[in-house]
C-alpha cells in the first residue's frame, strides 16, 4: 500500500484498494482504510469552486453521451517549461468511456495542428457523432468547423463563460493538473511530450476510475463495445461515415 501511495500520492484509499486488488491482493476496502488511517495517510482536499446554476442545450447535462464515440470533448490546458517558455496541451476525451484519446503537447497549437490530430484519430478510431467544446478561437475557427461538417460531426458549443457545461473536460484537466503538471517540472518540450504520453497510457490502462466501477477507461471501453454494437447498429450506420469519406487534407485557412 505504501509503495503505491509513493507512486501515486494524489490517490485516495479507495483507488489504492482497487490497485491492490488488481495486483492480486485479497483485501477488502475496510482493511485498507484501517491501515491507511494507522499510517497517517491523507490526501489534501482540493478547494472546489462554486458552481453556477443553469445549463445550455449543449451542456454535458442535457446532451449526455450514450455510448462509446457518441460524444467527444476537447479543450486546452497551459503550462511552462523551466525556462519560462509556454506549453500548450490539447486533450480529447471520450465522454462515455472516459478514455483520453489524445494528449498533444507543443509550444503552440494552431487550427491546422488540431485538424491533423483529429484526422489521425478518425482514421484509427472512427468518427464520433458529436464533439463538445467551449468557444475558444481554436474551436470556432472556420477551417475546423468546415472540416468537421464535412466529416459529419456535429459541434456542441457550450455557453460562453460556463466551464461546468463542459464538465468532462474540466474533470479530466483537474486530474491532469493534480497528477502531472502540478507535480512535475518540464525542462524542455521533448520531456513534456514524453511524460504526457506516459501519463495518458497510465490514465487509460492502469488508473482505476471511480465512476466506471474502478475499471480503467480501456477496460470499460472493451466491455461496452459489444453492447453498443448489438443495441444500436442502425444508429451507428446513420451517423458514422466510411473512413475513406473523411477529409484528411487540410483546408485552406481563412
Amino acid at each position: 500500500m505504501l509503495a503505491l501511495v509513493g507512486q501515486h500520492p494524489r490517490y485516495g484509499y479507495r483507488r489504492i484498494w482497487a490497485l491492490l486488488r488488481r495486483e492480486g491482493w485479497q483485501v477488502n476496502r475496510k482493511r485498507v482504510y484501517r491501515l491507511w488511517r494507522e499510517a497517517g495517510l491523507k490526501v489534501p482536499q482540493k478547494q472546489r469552486k462554486k458552481r453556477r446554476l443553469g445549463h445550455s442545450a449543449n451542456s454535458c447535462v442535457r446532451r449526455k453521451a450514450e455510448h462509446k464515440d457518441h460524444v467527444w470533448t476537447w479543450d486546452f490546458i497551459h503550462d511552462r517549461t523551466t525556462n519560462g517558455r509556454p506549453l500548450k496541451c490539447l486533450s480529447i476525451v471520450d465522454e462515455y468511456t472516459r478514455e483520453c484519446l489524445a494528449l498533444e503537447v507543443d509550444r503552440s497549437i494552431t487550427a491546422e495542428h488540431v485538424i491533423d490530430v483529429l484526422a489521425d484519430l478518425f482514421r484509427i478510431r472512427g468518427v464520433p457523432q458529436h464533439i463538445r467544446s467551449d468557444n475558444g478561437p481554436e474551436f470556432i475557427a472556420q477551417a475546423i468547423r468546415r472540416w468537421l461538417r464535412l466529416a459529419g460531426v456535429e459541434t456542441l458549443y457550450v455557453a460562453p463563460g460556463s466551464p461546468w457545461e463542459n464538465g468532462y473536460a474540466e474533470s479530466f484537466h483537474s486530474r491532469l493538473r493534480d497528477e502531472l503538471t502540478n507535480r512535475e517540472e518540464f525542462f524542455n518540450l521533448a520531456e513534456a511530450k514524453h511524460m504526457a504520453d506516459a501519463w495518458r497510457l497510465e490514465y487509460n490502462h492502469r488508473r482505476p476510475h471511480s465512476s466506471l466501477g474502478y475499471q480503467t477507461p480501456a477496460e470499460f471501453a472493451v466491455g461496452s463495445a459489444a453492447a453498443v454494437a448489438s443495441a444500436a447498429p442502425q444508429l451507428q450506420q446513420q451517423h458514422c461515415q466510411p473512413l475513406d469519406a473523411i477529409p484528411v487534407t487540410q483546408p485552406i485557412l481563412s
